[in-house]
This record gives structure tokens, sequence and C-alpha cells, in this order.
């Protein structure tokens, strides 16, 4: 099995990653991960993208392209992967399927877990964080037993400048203009899966497993 997962922020993809990681015991892909991994180990390609990090710009797809071609080289990969956060658009996903083809390992499916942009609203302004111990709660779905107090230590409980409505929004239209459109590729292309990401996680997780274990 070879993997895209898609899906908004606060979707819910990560969990399911995990999840699918444990049942199927192939790895977790994640640009970001491999990315602070080659520059920390000073590889070729670590170097040049470090030179643009250091200048604040963007790391190029030529660049990001080819540590995710190195990575997948590994032979932890060889029974399949799941690709988290890349591609990131249709540009990219194109150059992906292209080096993949060389390779012989093309994406076998792309699942997308789709949640109604109201409830990715709640998830993510609804987080709140103990500032001592970092325990996660939602104001909406999992609430502390006292307000503003974390159950587990007393804390004080507070929202992460990233989880405010203002930003939540800016995440949300910018995976909507650049993402999103990846759902119409992979759809045009016969490898489009998509689940419903709301309700008991394992629930969701027995969805996807049937999904894509379906013939």
């Amino acid at each position: 099995m070879r993997l895209v997962l898609l899906g908004a922020p606060g979707a819910g993809k990560g969990t399911q990653a995990k999840k699918l990681i444990e049942k199927y015991g192939i790895p977790q892909i994640s640009t970001g991960d491999i990315l602070r991994k080659a520059v920390t180990d000073g590889t070729p390609l670590g170097k040049e993208a470090k030179s643009y990090m250091d200048k604040g710009e963007l790391v190029p797809d030529s660049v990001v392209i080819g540590l995710v071609k190195e990575r997948l080289a590994k032979d932890d990969c060889n029974d399949g992967f799941i690709l988290d956060g890349f591609p990131r658009n249709t540009s990219q996903a194109q150059t992906l399927d292209g080096v993949l083809a060389m390779m012989n390992t093309p994406i076998t499916v792309a699942l997308s877990v789709d949640v109604d942009k109201d409830d990715l609203m709640k998830r993510l302004t609804g987080r709140r964080t103990c500032k001592s111990c970092q325990q996660m709660y939602n104001i909406y779905s999992s609430p502390s037993g006292q307000d503003g107090i974390c159950d587990k230590c007393g804390g004080t409980l507070f929202q992460r400048d990233d989880d405010k409505e203002e930003t939540i929004k800016n995440r949300l239209d910018i995976y909507e203009k650049s993402t999103a459109p990846l759902i119409d590729y992979y759809k045009k292309k016969g490898i489009l899966k998509s689940v419903m990401g709301v309700g008991n996680i394992d629930e969701i997780f027995k969805k996807v497993c049937e999904l894509l274990e379906k013939k």
C-alpha cells in the first residue's frame, strides 16, 4: 500500500496515520521530519535546504522531492508507505508521480479524511492547553471539569495563538486554495477514497480499513 493522506488541518488525519502504521507496519513519511533530519545530518540536500531556510525562504520543490525520493528508497518502504503533508498542490503531485514512476512505486490510493468546515473550526478554536503539563482539552467536545483549570495537574489552561479564529481561518483558506484541488487530481486518476472524519476514532478507522481493503 502506497498511500497519500489528505485532509484539512484538524481533520484527524494524523491520528488515523498512527493507527495505519500500527496495523499495516508501513512508515509514515512526513516532509517536515525528513527535512529536519537532512539538515541535522548535514546531507547534501540538507545543506541545500538549510541555505534557503536560513534566508527565511521556502525550500524549493526540487529539493523536497529529492529528499522524499531518498527516503522512499529505504528498505522500510519496500512494503509501502504513507505520505503525510506532501504533496501540497497539484504541481508537486505531478512531479512526485514522475519520480515514483521511475522508481516503479506509484501511489496506489489517496485517502481523504473529510470534515465539515464548521466542525473543523470548533475542533481547532476550541482547543485549550495546560501551561504546566501541556495536557489538551476542547471546550466543545472534551472540556476540563473546572473551566480554565487542568484536571491532570491543576494548571492554567490557555488558547495557543495558532488556535485563534483568525489564524485558523487563514490556515483553512490556504488549504482550500492549494491542497484541496488534489482531491480532484487523484479523483481523475481513479485512486481517491474518502471517509468522513467525524465521530469515534476507532469507528472512523474501521471505515478507513474497509475502504483500503475493498477490491
